[in-house]
């Protein structure tokens, strides 16, 4: 005799036949459920319960989860439980992102803008006296054409801080166009 020994079926395998009679179903439903065989010695094919049972459950398993959103009916507690939850992860990446620093309510943008253009703005106010002290040879027409100049950045700087949704909302709608 030579060393090599057949393959012998463990004592828990069975063959597709005596499976599928013990699970009470016909072979060729057991075929389309598509359990792997454990092995095939000669013509018999051989299974475990640890097989089916895994692919029974995927199965199960397939059957309740949607593969993607659009599968779910729109009147549906299911399609209610994914926007939920879907508005839920969002919204703690958008905490994680504030919290981060990455991000910041546009409020709180327009409020530290409209601080930091008021200062500007006092800055702007004072700059023909600061001018006209440090520079005496300038002439009272170079003077006012400064002061024109002056006001008329000082009422940009005003509504600055007001600009920022719509600023907001026409860079939105930019980026959208580009990742398209």
């Amino acid at each position: 005799m030579s060393g090599n020994k057949a393959l012998q079926p463990e004592p828990h395998w069975l063959k597709k036949t005596d499976m599928a009679a013990s699970l009470g179903v016909s072979v060729q439903a057991f075929d389309k459920w598509g359990v792997q065989p454990l092995c095939k010695i000669g013509r018999s094919v051989y299974f475990d319960a640890r097989s089916v049972l895994d692919n029974r459950l995927a199965n199960e398993a397939s059957k309740h989860k949607p593969t993607s959103a659009e599968e779910l009916d729109p009147d549906s507690i299911e399609f209610e439980r994914y926007r939920l939850t879907r508005a839920q992860a969002d919204g703690q990446e958008l905490k994680n992102e504030l919290a981060e620093g990455k991000v910041a309510p546009v409020d709180l943008q327009s409020y530290v803008l409209g601080k930091c253009l008021a200062e500007a703005a006092g800055i702007l106010d004072t700059l023909v006296l600061n001018m006209k002290r440090k520079h005496p040879e300038l002439t009272p027409v170079q003077l006012e054409n400064f002061k024109r100049e002056i006001v008329k950045s000082q009422n940009a700087i005003a509504r600055g801080h007001e600009l920022i949704p719509q600023y907001l909302d026409e860079y939105l709608s930019e980026t959208a166009a580009e990742s398209m």
